[in-house]
């Protein structure tokens, strides 16, 4: 499903973000990235979602070799991938539920299917008795969760996490990856980058990075 060959990514002659990085991921897996800041964990992630583009090798996903999708393309390729990054920017303005419907809106859904599957995916994370609540009335785990819910309300076949419960306290954090590990249990291909050692304690296989390559493997 996800599949990186050779890949590397230079900002600049000194500046490598990735080197020389081969993985597959399988339909379905749960795969956590491991390693610390400036591994190169968030630059990988960015790539399957067409955010950054490899200097050199393949990455495809689906089959779709990223480095050649045209802009136009990109909405496409982005409607089977949900994204959950360290910054939520869910919108203060409006309510959780809106923040969640919106997605679906921009695709064209209708307001009726936007409320109803926005209101299902609010409470798969539970927290559909917040959803005319603002963000900011949330703790930082539930906006988290706010994110997650936004992030599948779209029904993605590939999920892509970026340190999903940095900063977050344990119980918060055990409720993000209860949430991550339900959708994983229904066929969803997760991906999250983390270095919270309770999360990779847990995790079935983890890909560890360190200044741009693969340093190794568990399974």
């Amino acid at each position: 499903m996800i599949e990186f060959q050779h890949v590397s990514k230079k900002y600049s002659p000194d500046a490598v973000a990735l080197s020389d990085i081969s993985l597959t991921l399988s339909k379905g897996e749960l795969v956590f990235l491991a390693g610390p800041s400036g591994a190169g964990k968030s630059t990988l992630l960015k790539m399957i979602a067409a955010m950054e583009r490899p200097t050199s090798g393949r990455v495809l996903v689906n089959g779709q070799d990223i480095g050649k999708i045209k802009t136009a393309g990109v909405p496409f390729l982005r409607r089977n991938l949900g994204l959950i990054f360290q910054q939520q920017r869910l919108l203060t303005d409006r309510s959780v539920l809106a923040n969640v419907m919106l997605p679906l809106l921009v695709i064209g859904a209708s307001k009726a299917e936007a409320d109803g599957r926005a209101r299902a995916a609010l409470d798969k994370v539970g927290l559909l008795e917040r959803a005319l609540a603002r963000p900011l009335a949330l703790s930082g785990g539930e906006q988290q969760r706010v994110a997650i819910a936004r992030a599948i309300v779209n029904r993605p076949q590939i999920i892509l996490a970026d340190e999903p419960t940095a900063n977050l306290d344990r119980a918060s954090a055990n409720q993000v990856l209860d949430a991550l590990k339900a959708f994983h249990s229904v066929g969803v291909t997760c991906l999250i980058s983390s270095h919270d050692e309770q999360m990779l304690d847990a995790a079935a296989r983890v890909i560890h990075l360190q200044h741009g390559q693969m340093v190794g493997e568990e399974a």
